[in-house]
């Protein structure tokens, strides 16, 4: 067998460059930010091993200023941090993923995998798009799964290149899914199951009303991919991904002539597959398993190197060729630490000042003197605010929902409505912010620039938001609850 798709995990020259000059900026806009607001502090105490802050208990501080040197040092600092072991958790699961990937596309396994694919689905390839996306929604939508659909992009992209699609209708399929079903939230239990927890409430009480906004969100997005990938079939000039699409488009077309069918292949491609489905079995086991989420991530990138690994050495790869691809795949992904390090030290700088507290006690006075419906759209929004700095959904919970939920009760207003507001702040942004590392990952993944991204993706953002805002306004109107 002959040629083999770019799929290999790897961050390109030009992508690495446009996404760092946008977070310096952004390290920078944070430094500034710094100057601007002044700093002040809640009490923090510690609930069932985490920290969450008292409501009532906000101080101005006389901090000193958080010094300009420092705010270029922040992404060395960030190792170092309360979020250090997060941060070096990620970033030695993409090195995992990225080597991994990196010999099976030397061994073939992919190319053999998509060829058992395409040739099964070539006639159905939209109830394929349709499928695999309400896969990754409810992934999401159910199990808050984000990071770890990692391993799975480059299948998807690969997927979508061979279907006859780009890389950016591949990321639509999996990451924008994953993401935008985490916000969809029906049971995530990172999102509105924490959420509720400190607001009191019966855990994934009101999941009715977003089971509708899955059903809403799935559609929309359904039909955005499918409307864009008939796009660039009748145009292919019109791909965002013109030059990696064409590239593509031709290895395709000999997709057929280059897998043939071969028993040794079957046996690293049914080896391949059971560690997915092994994988795909333990993400679904969190839902029942206490404590299984917080060790999914180094379980999945060992799962899936065990998976490369074997696979392609049934395939016919040596231990010497194994380790030195291996190898070129940990150097092709390398410069997505930089990436990792730069979006997190924007959280840095915030929390380091000292200005995040007095940012949420301003937000939380204008709140408490809205009408129900500004107030509940200055929580969607002051959420959406804190996303760019903070990707994780427990943290906010735990940081702003002690903060809002007295605010409901003070304006008569439902706890359920809070939860809501914050789950459509928490996840949509997943997917545009930057600032968010598998974000960057899954661009990294797709060659795909960031601004390349943006561009494709912002209207999409604003779609979702106008609907999410509807969504809150009929929850008002119909008191939504219960409590």
């Amino acid at each position: 067998m002959e040629g083999k798709a770019d799929t290999s995990f790897k961050i390109s020259k030009q992508l690495f460059i446009t996404a760092m000059v946008i977070l310096l900026i952004l390290m920078i806009g944070a430094g500034i930010l710094t100057r601007v607001v002044p700093t002040g502090s809640y009490e923090r105490f510690e609930v069932d091993g985490r920290i969450t802050i008292n409501p009532e208990s906000f101080q101005f501080t006389d901090l000193e200023a958080y010094p300009i040197w420092r705010w270029f040092t922040a992404p060395i600092e960030v190792l170092w941090s309360a979020d250090g072991v997060m941060v070096i958790a990620i970033i030695l699961f993409i090195l995992l993923i990225g080597g991994s990937i990196t010999v099976l596309n030397e061994s073939q396994i992919l190319q053999y995998i998509l060829s058992k694919i395409v040739s099964r689905f070539s006639t159905r390839k939209y109830y394929l798009m349709a499928s695999t996306t309400l896969i990754f929604m409810l992934f999401g939508a159910f199990m808050g799964i984000f990071e770890e659909i990692i391993p799975l992009i480059p299948f998807v992209i690969a997927l979508a290149y061979f279907l006859g699609w780009d890389a950016i209708t591949g990321l639509g399929m999996s990451l924008l899914a994953a993401g935008f079903g985490f916000s969809a939230a029906i049971a995530n239990p990172f999102s509105v199951g924490i959420a509720q927890k400190l607001a009191g409430l019966p855990l994934f009480s009101g999941a009715w009303y977003r089971g509708i906004t899955f059903v809403i969100i799935y559609g929309i997005l359904i039909f955005i991919l499918i409307r864009y990938a008939k796009k660039i079939e009748r145009e292919p000039k019109a791909s965002l991904d013109y030059e990696h699409f064409i590239k593509h488009k031709v290895e395709a077309n000999q997709l057929d002539q280059l897998m043939e069918d071969s028993p040794t292949y079957n046996k690293a491609y049914l080896f391949f597959v059971s560690i997915i489905v092994i994988m795909v079995m333990i993400i679904i086991s969190t839902i029942f398993v206490e404590g299984l989420s917080d060790y999914l991530l180094p379980i999945i990138g060992l799962l899936f190197l065990i998976g490369g690994i074997g696979a392609s050495a049934l395939a016919g790869m040596s231990v010497k060729e194994i380790i030195k691809t291996f190898g070129i795949g940990i150097l092709g992904i390398a410069p997505g630490i930089v990436l990792i390090l730069m979006a997190t030290s924007v959280k840095h700088i915030i929390f380091q000042a000292g200005i995040m507290d007095t940012i949420l006690y301003y937000a939380s006075n204008y709140i408490s003197h809205a009408s129900p419906f500004t107030a509940i759209m200055l929580v969607y929004l002051l959420v959406l605010f804190l996303n760019f700095f903070i990707g994780s959904a427990t943290a906010k919970a735990f940081l702003i929902m002690p903060i809002i939920v007295p605010l409901a009760d003070l304006i008569g207003m439902n706890r359920q409505m809070m939860v809501l507001a914050f789950a459509f702040g928490d996840g949509f942004s997943n997917v545009l912010y930057p600032t968010n590392a598998v974000l960057l990952i899954g661009l990294g993944l797709a060659n795909i620039n960031y601004t390349t991204w943006f561009k494709w993706i912002f209207k999409l953002q604003l779609i979702i938001f106008a609907i999410t805002s509807i969504l809150l306004w009929v929850a008002l109107m119909i008191d939504y609850g219960p409590f």
